[in-house]
């Protein structure tokens, strides 16, 4: 059995300062979104997606350098926060390798992003090269791509997956790749009914995940 972790808002908290950076780039542009409207235009797609989304909404694109420059931003409020591991979730995963699982992250985020976060906040070193990015895939969130390159590169069918996500592109994406969704909604910005309808089964405590999946 393996278990497919989304990056973001699973496995760091990342979501509420990663959209604050987004959101004052985008004010920047003319986009005058606050940070939970940019998340909830953009949570969980795809960073491809999210500037399609945005080049509609504005009708022109971004500057060829806006993603570099936003990163730079968002890298640095990640040191200065310091960038925290979503609670609970480190026991989890040892607790499910301990059993015999075997885990991956499948995330809208390139490796070097993922590198770093996870690094940051002590977790990498639990993956081991078992990190798959949307830049691998010819489409990212909502598409089911991604899931379905980490369960092949994992050679583990997907009827024998769980992905934890906590976005509805996220799990759309994985209900369309035949992956059964484990839904994280610990965090205050957590909209359980959306996940709920999208197809996840609803958990809020990182501790339950073992049980859920089985360990």
């Amino acid at each position: 059995m393996l278990v497919i972790f989304d990056c973001d808002g699973v496995l760091v908290d990342s979501e509420p300062l990663a959209n604050a950076s987004f959101s004052r780039a985008l004010k920047a542009q003319g986009v005058d979104w606050d940070i939970e409207e940019t998340m909830r235009r953009l949570m969980g797609l795809s960073l491809k997606s999210c500037i399609e989304v945005v080049e509609a909404e504005i009708g022109r694109q971004l500057p060829a350098d806006f993603v570099e420059k936003m990163q730079v931003v968002t890298y640095q409020s990640f040191r200065d926060a310091p960038l925290q591991p979503v609670a609970g979730v480190k026991d989890a995963i040892v607790a499910l390798q301990t059993a015999g699982f075997a885990t991956c992250v499948a995330s809208s985020g390139s490796v070097d992003k993922m590198r770093f976060t996870l690094g940051l906040t002590g977790l990498w070193d639990l993956f081991d090269g078992r990190v798959f990015s949307s830049g691998q895939v010819p489409r990212g969130k909502p598409f089911p791509d991604l899931f379905l390159h980490a369960a092949r590169s994992m050679k583990t069918a997907p009827a024998e997956c769980f992905v934890v996500e906590d976005s509805v592109p996220g799990i759309r994406a994985a209900r369309d790749a035949g992956i059964r969704v484990l839904a994280y909604a610990g965090a205050p910005y957590a909209d359980r009914e959306k996940l709920a309808a999208a197809g996840g089964s609803v958990f809020t405590d990182m501790a339950q995940l073992p049980e859920l999946v089985g360990a």
